[in-house]
């Protein structure tokens, strides 16, 4: 009889179970998807209710599909989440999620003291930035008292669905720790943090390990009760897992609509100069990296813009040559996270003339997201991690351009790994480190097999190398202008 660990992956916009055997293969999957509700002063939320149902409904239909046995159930979910509950449990307000920017004012006047936004994020491996429930949390203590005054507890989304699956109130330290909030050397709440917030630890939820197994109540998507449910941890965290970058050197890219970079070491700890995040993972692993906020949204912006279809556009943005004719683009459509961590950035083609048509200016913007992703790479190394290995996965990969010049940009080879539910099979092979069945989580990494790999053209990495320096010279004298 087949065994199997349901993941289940609660993303922005879908949650998506994946049922998933001790050897890492996916035998059955399910998705539901809802709404991510924009606003025009910088909303973007979830309906805590909404995303409860669609996760009980998509675990049903995985259930029913798997002809076997469900071992276990655990999470993953996108992170930097937050909603208020009473003290039924039941929620306050929408789950914000980390594309909520209301906190923006917050976040930069906390920057603008320099010395305290760098002790903050030396303590939680956090930066300082809108997209962090710490921001958001001085932000309702700012905007919304009221509220505050009748918030029993304040808690991620995924700890809110857990808690009608478990009847516990619970967050891991994967998630936690991208609070920016938890101590990442104690793993415990950091008091100076909650200070800024204005949160009391008992407000939070109960800290447990990624591996920590609850039980499951009556009456859920037609499973036993007493099921063990796996706490699981953060979307991040988790892909690394899930295409078995989890040994040192070993690094997971992840490039959609917006971008990642992580890898794995076994100790926490960032930068000097606070560019990269540090979450954990699990037994006492963590993940080193940065995401960028503009990935392939710059296609869609170019598509837009031009009236070309997507893939037409790339495909005469592929014909011409690398370097894009001397144009060079900071691509901060919708600002930027790493390495700036900065909300306010706006998006510059330098060097334009006009001669320049749409196929060079959607290269420029495509190679512009590569020397940002590349700016993440060096900053990771300035950290002390060593990268040896890229696993690469996303959408933006099926085209050839995004391949070569992220490639290019990296200086390094690139390995693709099949599949986009990394962050899901993670939960699934946590789930299995948690049951005891797989012997450590390093073991992830012989379950992934990369499909192929592309080697970067040296020509093309010397002069991206090269112009890498101006472009951070370039946004240091855009902020100049900007204050």
């Amino acid at each position: 009889m087949t065994e199997v660990v349901l993941g289940v992956d609660l993303g922005t916009t879908a949650t998506k179970v994946v049922a998933t055997r001790l050897d890492g293969r996916v035998v059955a999957t399910a998705e539901q998807g809802y709404l991510l509700e924009t606003g025009e002063h910088g909303e973007a939320v979830q309906d805590p209710q909404a995303v409860l149902a669609a996760a009980t409904k998509a675990l049903a239909e995985c259930v029913e599909k798997v002809d076997g046995e469900v071992r276990a159930l655990s999470f993953s979910s996108a992170m930097h989440t937050l909603l208020a509950l009473d003290g039924h449990g039941e929620p306050l307000t929408p789950a914000l999620s980390w594309a909520d920017h209301r906190a923006a004012d917050v976040a930069k006047r906390l920057r603008a003291d320099e010395e305290l936004a760098l002790e903050l994020h030396a303590a939680t491996g956090a930066p300082v930035h809108p997209s962090f429930p710490l921001a958001k949390l001085a932000w309702f203590a700012e905007h919304e008292p009221e509220l505050c005054a009748r918030a029993v507890k304040w808690a991620g989304l995924k700890d809110y669905v857990l808690s009608r699956f478990t009847g516990r109130l619970v967050t891991e330290h994967s998630n936690a720790s991208g609070t920016g909030m938890l101590n990442m050397r104690r793993l415990d709440w950091h008091e100076p943090a909650l200070a800024i917030a204005g949160v009391h630890p008992d407000q939070l939820p109960t800290l447990v390990a990624p591996t920590k197994a609850l039980s499951l109540v009556d009456g859920v998507a037609g499973l036993p009760s007493g099921l063990p449910v796996i706490a699981g941890g953060g979307d991040g965290p988790l892909a690394n897992l899930g295409v078995g970058a989890v040994r040192p050197g070993m690094a997971a890219l992840s490039l959609g609509t917006s971008g990642a970079l992580r890898v794995v070491r076994d100790q926490p700890g960032v930068d000097e100069r606070g560019r990269v995040f540090c979450y954990a993972l699990a037994d006492g692993l963590w993940v080193l990296g940065g995401s960028v906020s503009n990935g392939g949204v710059v296609a869609q912006w170019a598509s837009e813009v031009f009236g070309v279809p997507v893939a037409d556009l790339l495909a005469e943005a592929e014909a011409e040559p690398p370097g894009a004719a001397g144009l060079l683009a900071l691509p901060y459509l919708l600002g930027e996270r790493a390495p700036w961590w900065d909300p306010d950035p706006r998006a510059v083609l330098v060097g334009l003339r006009r001669e320049h048509g749409r196929a060079v200016i959607t290269r420029a913007m495509v190679e512009g997201v590569g020397q940002q992703l590349a700016l993440v790479l060096d900053a990771v190394r300035d950290a002390g991690a060593a990268v040896h290995e890229i696993r690469a996965t996303g959408g933006a990969f099926r085209g050839p351009l995004w391949t070569s010049v992220i490639a290019a940009a990296f200086g390094q080879e690139l390995s693709f790994v099949d599949g986009n539910e990394g962050s899901g099979v993670g939960a699934a092979l946590l789930g299995w480190r948690a049951l005891g069945e797989l012997p450590s989580l390093d073991a992830a990494a012989d379950l992934v097999t990369p499909v192929g790999t592309v080697a970067p053209e040296e020509i093309d990495s010397r002069r991206m190398a090269r112009n890498r320096p101006a472009l951070e010279r370039i946004y240091e004298a855009l902020r100049e202008l900007d204050s």
